[in-house]
């Protein structure tokens, strides 16, 4: 089995530590989850290609899969997650 290591952004880890304690429990075990077995997330389509989902119950995580690094772009409420994660693939994009 590959070992992958984590890649969590700053404002991604301090969002994590501001949530309520029960949903910053199911991130964490979430996070093992992805790490153990990264394909297990939704594979995400057009301008998101490359990046996957995993459902958290209202929450999702979006993340990337290297080579031996999973890489978290964003975690947020479903409703708005897809479109904020837009925004960081853009200014990533344009450097």
């Amino acid at each position: 089995m590959k070992a992958y290591k984590l890649r969590v952004p700053d404002s991604v880890a301090k969002l994590v530590r501001g949530m309520h304690p029960l949903l910053k429990r199911r991130i964490k075990a979430s996070l093992k989850t992805i790490l153990e077995r990264p394909e297990e997330g939704k594979e995400l389509k057009d301008r998101l290609a490359g990046l996957r989902s995993f459902r958290v119950s209202r929450f999702r995580i979006i993340y990337k899969v290297g080579l031996n690094i999973v890489e978290i772009i964003a975690i947020g409420p479903r409703v708005r997650i897809y479109e904020e994660t837009l925004r960081i693939v853009r200014k990533e994009e344009r450097g």
